[in-house]
C-alpha cells in the first residue's frame, strides 16, 4: 500500500529558481515560496525544468534545496525535481549522497536522448524505486525526452513497485492517459503534467497537477483544480477558462521563460533566465501583460 499520496494530489507548482544578474535570487525566491502558498497550493516541486535545474551547478542545487526546506518548514509538501537523466546508476549515486531532510519526495524523468526500449525504461524506475529513499513520482515528458513511455509501461511500474507513488503524465496525448486511470492501482497518483490539459484529465479521474502557472496564479489554479476534484465542475470550468488564454504565451518561446515574464509583471521576481535560454522579448512580454489585465484587470499585485 502505497503511503502519503494524499501529499501529492491536488496542486504542485514547479517553482522558478529567481536569478538577478545571473546570480540566484533567495529574497524572490522566499517571496515566490510564501506566495504559492498563501495561493493554496498543495505542494511545491523545486528544481525540475522550471527551477532550470540544468543550468545549476550541484552546490547551487544543494543551496536551494536547503534554503527551501527551511523557509516551507513542513507548510506544504517538497518534491526535488532534479533527479533525471539516461545514466541509471549516476543517478543512484546522487540519491545515495543526497541530503533528504526536509523532502518529501522526488520527480524523476523518462530517461533522455539515448531514446531506451520499454523494457528499459521499465528496468530503469524499477532500479530507482529499489535505491530511492523518498517516494518517486515518474515524469513521462516526451517532448523533452525524445520517447514516450508508454501506458502499458506506466501501469506495469505501478503494479510493480509502491515506491512509484504515480506519474507525470506530459505526453498531451488524452487517450494515453484515460488508459493510465482505467487500468492503474487505486492508490497511484495520475498527475497532469500540462497546465492546459489539467481540466480534462481531472474529468477523466486524474489526481492533479504539476503546475507552471501556479507560480503567477496559484489561488485560481490551485482552486480550479480542488474544485474539480471535489466535483463541483462549473466552478472549475469557469476558473479554467479563466485563464486559458494565457497559457500560450508562457511557453511561446520556451519554459520558464514566459512564466518569468508574468511573473516580473506581478513584481514577484525580475524575468532573468541563464544562458542558453534567454530573456522574454518585449513583445511577449506586452502581450502577456495584456492578457493577465484582460483576465483579471489591471492588477500587479494579485496575491495581496
Amino acid at each position: 500500500m502505497r503511503q502519503n499520496t494524499q501529499k501529492f494530489r491536488g496542486t504542485g507548482v514547479a517553482l522558478v529558481t529567481p536569478f538577478s544578474h545571473d546570480a540566484i535570487d533567495f529574497e524572490s525566491m522566499r517571496r515566490m515560496i510564501n506566495h504559492v502558498i498563501a495561493g493554496g497550493v498543495d505542494y511545491i516541486v523545486c528544481l525540475g525544468t522550471t527551477g532550470e535545474a540544468t543550468s545549476l551547478t550541484p552546490y547551487e542545487c544543494d543551496q536551494i534545496i536547503a534554503f527551501m526546506a527551511e523557509e516551507i518548514n513542513g507548510r506544504v509538501g517538497l518534491v526535488y525535481g532534479a533527479f533525471g537523466g539516461n545514466n541509471t546508476q549516476v543517478i543512484i549515486e546522487k540519491m545515495q549522497s543526497q541530503n533528504f531532510d526536509g523532502i518529501d519526495g522526488i520527480l524523476s524523468s523518462s530517461p533522455n536522448y539515448v531514446k531506451p526500449s520499454q523494457e528499459g525504461i521499465f528496468r530503469h524506475f524499477m532500479k530507482l524505486a529499489d535505491h530511492s529513499p523518498r517516494p518517486i513520482i515518474m515524469y513521462n515528458v516526451p517532448s523533452r525526452t525524445a520517447s514516450n513511455m508508454e501506458s502499458e509501461t506506466t501501469v506495469r511500474l505501478a503494479e510493480s513497485h509502491e515506491n512509484l507513488l504515480g506519474i507525470k503524465e506530459a505526453s498531451g496525448d488524452m487517450l494515453q492517459g484515460m488508459e493510465i486511470i482505467k487500468h492503474k492501482p487505486k492508490d497511484f497518483l495520475v498527475i497532469s503534467g500540462d497546465d492546459t490539459v489539467t481540466f480534462p484529465l481531472l474529468a477523466c479521474g486524474g489526481d492533479g497537477v504539476i503546475s507552471v502557472i501556479s507560480n503567477a496564479f496559484p489561488r485560481e489554479f490551485s482552486e480550479m483544480v480542488r474544485t474539480a476534484l471535489a466535483g463541483d465542475w462549473e466552478a472549475s470550468r469557469n476558473l479554467n477558462y479563466q485563464l486559458l488564454d494565457i497559457h500560450w504565451y508562457l511557453y511561446t518561446e520556451g519554459s520558464p521563460v514566459g512564466i518569468k515574464g508574468a511573473l516580473e509583471y506581478l513584481n514577484l521576481c525580475s524575468r532573468d533566465v541563464r544562458l542558453p535560454l534567454v530573456n522574454l522579448s518585449e513583445v511577449n512580454y506586452a502581450w502577456i501583460k495584456t492578457e493577465i489585465e484582460l483576465a483579471f484587470g489591471k492588477m500587479k499585485e494579485l496575491s495581496t
